[in-house]
């Protein structure tokens, strides 16, 4: 096995072991930071940092998970590399009487992985460091959006849901077409 082929298939391993790392860590924190949001208190420095889910995490958290997100674009582009890489010479010798020869079909890959990869990297992180920049500017804690770490205050003098009919019968008349 030559120097490049283990090269591309160490690449290939450490992308995985990437995807993976992500995947526990989006598992075990609840979601991702970059479709999250940064709240600031007005008048204190306190923070609030939401992950896409709306679970509240703190600073290093919502850090770590931001860049993490950002890392699998990257991780993305290297995978896909590293196998055009293994695949290339394959293509070179199947493509000797084709309209667009093996090499530069290889090179039109690499460049459009490389562009929509950076593309979409490039978003990610200019959406990441606006919650920075920008966070979103509120009263009071009670101003936080609902969600799973901020449940919404319910009135004590809200009367409690009837449920008399969770046992009634089914409607004839929402029934589906088909269904007796």
């Amino acid at each position: 096995m030559d120097l490049r082929t283990k090269i591309c298939i160490w690449v290939i391993l450490i992308g995985m072991g990437n995807f993976l790392a992500y995947t526990i860590g989006y598992t075990i924190l609840g979601g991702e930071a970059v479709r999250g949001e940064a709240y600031l208190i007005e008048g204190t420095e306190k923070d609030y940092y939401f992950l896409d889910s709306g679970k509240e995490v703190s600073w290093d958290q919502f850090l770590y998970s931001g860049i993490h997100s950002i890392s699998i674009w990257l991780t993305v582009a290297a995978i896909m590399m590293a196998m055009l890489t293994l695949a290339k010479d394959r293509i070179v010798d199947s493509m000797h009487e084709a309209v667009v020869r093996g090499r530069t079909l290889c090179t039109v890959l690499a460049v459009a992985i490389g562009f929509c990869t950076a593309g979409l990297m490039f978003q990610f992180v200019r959406e990441f460091v606006q919650h920075f920049e920008n966070p979103t500017v509120i009263t009071s804690k009670a101003d936080l959006p609902p969600g799973p770490s901020n449940p919404p205050k319910r009135d004590n003098a809200e009367a409690p849901a009837d449920h008399a009919h969770d046992n009634a019968a089914p409607r004839d008349d929402l029934a589906r077409p088909g269904r007796q």
